[in-house]
């Protein structure tokens, strides 16, 4: 059976039982199988109704949802190309991105988002709104995709140059889905009423391939329906995990510290200790039984307040600062790492539970090859591998040489095998002297140093040193002290001599971060190119 037919096999071997939970203000929504197939039959009505054919593109453009789900469900069972775009991007970008895959049928979630569309397109494109989906109903049928037939487009998320439709196949997506079944299948364990959050948009390749791993182990999804309001709707879910980014972790972690400066002096204390404790640093035996004390009672109350039944969490799409990944350690909170690519299907390497080991994002998955050239590059082969971008056979080209699929990242590897990301080679600043300065190492210690920093660009390419763009709440004293301590242990050309604070912050909307929050360095260089200027022109806070 494809997976596509073993999603529908198992809503309808729960008919009567829930198979996604949608948290709204005040209430929960249960979705049960059989309403999950009543929906995604009526997706395919009006699929027919509108002309689409077997292999045809079908843009969906919505926030996270039970209808969104079943219309993706619907497009892929109909024998369509579902091709899912962020609702939160740029107009004129999801323009371009419609345009480009020229679908059969573009899906939208209400009559505001059409209007604003056809103001973008060029005529000739059917717009269709949830309401007209869902109007017409028929019994959900499957039709046979072959294993080398693309089932989807996930769209890069153009850090540099425009989006490129990166083509999964049926056979990408099986195989993905076998390893991650299995491995959180066996992370978790025997738990019963099972239960993952879910707020990362399905957009993403990441994010559908956790959707489709839970639609195949048939186990309930609970729904954000409001990132705003993930700090209310996480407890009404208390997860067993959920799949994160970075900067999520982060605010946790900077959130829960804020706290504990307007705790007691006691409590304070405690924390304090047990972090030396954690931490192994040289205590007396009265210290000692004072950290401990600290874990046992501050530890646990923070870990319960961010999760009671929390096992372990899942991170990745950026580099995750080694501070953060060990301080949800210290709190019996295990950050597992992911690694890859939208054109590896999601994932090249996974952290095994018991065996992450910080600042690395684990072994290679089963049957994925991997090695690293001779500047450090990470490529792979396997089954994982994309078919190639839409329309894109020189970007192709570039991407996939001799089978391997170069990722663009330098790495390193381990005793034990695990990887380790350096940052992307296109990222590599070569300075005036010749040395070559990966900047994400830079910007991720002086982000521990101060976890105030919300962004923080590291510039230097052709220019005589490094200096550093700045966002946050945060003051001159604070990146100064940072800085320094950061520079203490650097190489010359590899300090920072001169920062600039910027009052607003770093956007989706503005262009300086992709959907999923990516520094698009271009674009801040860009935009900040008069502010970069004037550091180097002795204007800037100097060090």
């Amino acid at each position: 059976m494809t997976f596509i037919e073993l999603f529908i096999q198992g809503m309808r071997e729960r008919t009567t039982k829930t198979v996604l939970k949608e948290i709204h203000p005040g209430f929960v929504r249960d979705v049960s199988g059989a309403y999950f197939l009543k929906m995604a039959g009526s997706v395919q009505a009006a699929l027919e109704k509108h002309g689409v054919h077997k292999g045809d593109r079908v843009v969906l453009l919505a926030p996270n949802s039970a209808r969104w789900i079943a219309i993706d469900v619907g497009i892929l069972s109909f024998g369509a190309i579902c091709v899912p775009l962020y609702h939160r991007q740029e107009v004129s970008e999801l323009a371009f991105m419609i345009q480009d895959c020229e679908p059969a049928l573009v899906i939208c979630w209400d009559e505001a988002v059409r209007t604003d569309l056809k103001t973008r397109l060029i005529q000739g494109y059917k717009i269709v709104t949830y309401e007209e989906v869902f109007q017409e109903s028929r019994l959900i049928r499957v039709s046979h995709v072959l294993p080398s037939d693309c089932v989807t487009f996930c769209y890069t998320s153009g850090t540099s140059g425009k989006p490129k439709g990166a083509m999964i196949s049926r056979e990408n997506m099986e195989y993905m889905l076998r390893q991650t079944k299995e491995r959180v299948t066996e992370t978790l364990g025997k738990v019963r009423n099972e239960r993952v959050f879910h707020f990362l948009p399905f957009c993403f390749m990441g994010s559908r391939v956790m959707l489709h791993t839970q639609l195949l182990r048939a186990k309930p999804v609970w729904l954000s329906m409001d990132l705003n309001r993930l700090k209310d709707e996480m407890p009404i879910c208390d997860p067993h995990y959920y799949l994160n980014v970075p900067a999520v972790l982060e605010r946790i972690k900077v959130g829960v510290e804020a706290v504990m400066t307007h705790k007691s002096e006691r409590i304070q204390s405690l924390y304090v200790a047990a972090k030396k404790y954690f931490e192994g640093a040289p205590m007396t035996f009265r210290e000692r039984i004072y950290g401990l004390l600290g874990k046992l009672i501050v530890f646990r109350s923070i870990k319960r307040q961010i999760g009671k039944h929390l096992k372990f969490l899942i991170c990745g799409s950026a580099p995750l600062a080694p501070s953060t990944q060990k301080w949800f350690q210290m709190l019996g909170i295990p950050v597992l790492q992911v690694y890859g690519l939208t054109e590896t299907t999601a994932i090249i390497t996974m952290d095994r539970l018991g065996e992450a080991e910080v600042g690395f994002v684990g072994k290679p998955i089963p049957g994925c090859e991997v090695k690293l050239t001779d500047d450090q590059e990470l490529v792979c082969k396997g089954p994982n591998v994309f078919m190639g971008y839409w329309r894109r056979q020189e970007n192709t080209k570039e991407i996939l040489k001799d089978g391997w699929l170069h990722t663009g990242d330098q790495a390193e590897i381990n005793a034990q095998g695990q990887y380790r990301i350096l940052g992307r080679i296109k990222n590599i600043l070569v300075s005036e002297s010749g040395h070559n300065i990966v900047p994400e190492p830079l910007e991720e210690q002086l982000k521990d140093l101060c976890p105030a920093i919300e962004h923080v660009v590291v510039v230097g390419h052709a220019r005589p040193f490094l200096t550093a763009i700045v966002t946050g709440s945060v003051t001159e004293t604070e990146i100064d002290k940072a800085i320094v301590k950061l520079n203490e242990k650097l190489p010359h050309y590899r300090k920072i001599k001169s920062f600039y604070i910027s009052k607003e912050s770093l956007s989706i909307d503005k262009g300086h971060l992709t959907a999923n929050q990516k520094l698009r360095r271009q674009a801040i260089e860009r935009y900040f190119e008069d502010t970069i200027a004037s550091m180097y022109q002795g204007q800037g806070k100097a060090l």
